[in-house]
């Protein structure tokens, strides 16, 4: 089967809301063998939509949260739960989460206190909890941490995978902020071939400049918090592959989409403004073009981990 034919049967089955029987008994019999074939697993990220029944499980296998030996996953599960749960215990002795909440696990159903807890248990766990307060000094990789939390809470319902997970996608962040200087530089080339004049005016506006750092935000965390989640995990699920350029052609394809409206804007910050509008939108036509020029030019692209 060719690449245009699999392209368009996977549009077919994501616009019907289901997935390919036999995509999805390729995925199940990766995930029953023994050993699960870590590469195997990565080239399935890569080429199709993660059921959503098995993203969870899947991302954690290739992040190396769960073990490849398939016996010894039990085990693994329950010390990280465990782990998960002492953590937890030692924000609320600490009375780091909140103490006007009469309740104390009110946190547990929102959102924006889960991520400033995880946060919390993250600082804890890596030693960088100082005087007991969690929020005294947030740096630029807090605010990355927690936007990559606010978004998988989106995504999983249990806070012990999410909160693994999101330790593991934030360490393939930390590659993404090491390659931010390149990433850019393919984006101009990108654009450059595709539309000059919108290039030009976002140069213009100094979006490249070495001292905005509002790309390499977007890029950093993988867009989280500008593209709607319910798409935004199909580009994820290329990160977790191995990709680290989907980012730069998510981006292109979305300043193609709404390029009328940013030739209009004066400003960096009416860019920044009209960009965080998308995850407003339906944004599943802009990450679909993203992943098929992904694998049209796969040939350019880079794989990590």
């Amino acid at each position: 089967m060719n690449t245009d034919e699999r392209n368009f049967r996977s549009i077919y089955y994501e616009k019907c809301q289901i997935n390919s029987v036999e995509e999805q008994k390729s995925l199940n019999k990766l995930l029953q063998d023994d050993i699960r074939n870590l590469s195997k697993l990565k080239q399935f990220c890569m080429n199709y939509t993660v059921p959503n029944n098995n993203r969870s499980y899947l991302w954690a296998l290739v992040m190396g949260i769960l073990p490849l030996h398939k016996s010894s996953t039990a085990y693994v599960r329950d010390q990280r739960r465990e782990m998960y749960e002492d953590l937890r215990r030692a924000v609320t002795v600490l009375r780091l989460n909140d103490n006007k909440q009469k309740e104390p696990f009110m946190w547990l159903i929102d959102h924006k206190k889960k991520a400033q807890v995880m946060h919390t248990m993250w600082l804890i766990e890596s030693n960088r909890l100082w005087h007991g307060n969690s929020s005294a000094s947030l740096q630029a990789d807090d605010m990355h941490f927690i936007e990559i939390v606010r978004t998988l809470l989106q995504i999983f319902d249990d806070n012990v995978e999410t909160y693994w997970i999101a330790k593991g996608f934030y360490k393939y962040t930390r590659e993404l902020k090491k390659e931010c200087v390149k990433l850019k530089e393919q984006t101009q080339n990108m654009l450059k071939r595709e539309d000059l004049s919108l290039l030009n005016h976002l140069e213009l506006l100094g979006l490249f400049d070495g001292n905005s750092t509002l790309l390499d935000n977007w890029y950093i965390t993988c867009f989280a918090g500008i593209i709607c989640t319910t798409h935004l995990v199909k580009i994820w699920d290329k990160v977790c592959g191995g990709s680290r350029k989907i980012v730069v052609f998510l981006f292109v394809e979305l300043v193609k989409d709404i390029r009328s409206s940013i030739l209009k804007q004066t400003s960096l910050a009416d860019v920044k403004r009209l960009i965080e509008t998308v995850k407003d939108l339906d944004g599943v036509i802009i990450v679909n073009k993203a992943i098929k020029s992904l694998q049209n030019n796969s040939s350019q692209v880079e794989y990590t981990h």
